[in-house]
């Protein structure tokens, strides 16, 4: 909160920077025939077995862990999580998310999964999971890239800061 005393223009100048600066926080990235809304990740761990003080915060690990009961099936859970929200400003024809990755263990080798989608929405959303022996045998991902494709036309894409 500002003080009443200072400047109008101090205070506004002030108010100015903070939306510029929640502004650049957004994570959203626009491409020439689509926009990548929200990029959310998740990471399951063997071993971190911590209990949050809110019920809210473990919701993610129960919800991945619901209907395993064996110890094979719960080993087969830990791994990572990707949900990515996006918009396609062309509706008619189906679109293709590639998600590509590298594990730890494994250099530079490029694994790819792809979901093609037909029916799209204004608002989209797509999953990928890298769990189960893959994850055991190659470890975690080190980087990511996500693209929407129409075709061979790359509509937009997204990465993380070490994808080269």
């Amino acid at each position: 909160m500002i003080p009443a005393s200072f400047p109008v223009f101090f205070r506004l100048t002030l108010a100015v920077l903070a939306a510029l600066t929640l502004g650049a926080c957004s994570s959203s990235v626009t491409g020439p025939g689509g926009k990548i809304t929200k990029v959310k990740y998740y990471h399951l761990q063997p071993g971190d077995l911590r209990q949050a003080q809110q019920r809210t915060l473990s919701f993610e690990r129960e919800h991945i862990f619901y209907g395993a009961i064996t110890a094979q099936e719960i080993n087969d859970r830990f791994g990572h999580y990707y949900a990515f929200s996006w918009k396609a400003d062309d509706r008619s024809g189906p679109v293709t998310v590639r998600f590509q990755y590298r594990l730890a263990k494994t250099g530079l080798r490029d694994f790819v999964q792809e979901q093609v989608v037909d029916d799209i929405g204004r608002s989209n959303l797509s999953r990928f999971e890298v769990n189960g022996p893959e994850y055991r045998n190659n470890g975690r991902i080190t980087m990511w890239k996500v693209t929407l494709l129409r075709g061979k036309e790359e509509l937009v894409s997204q990465q993380s800061f070490l994808w080269n």
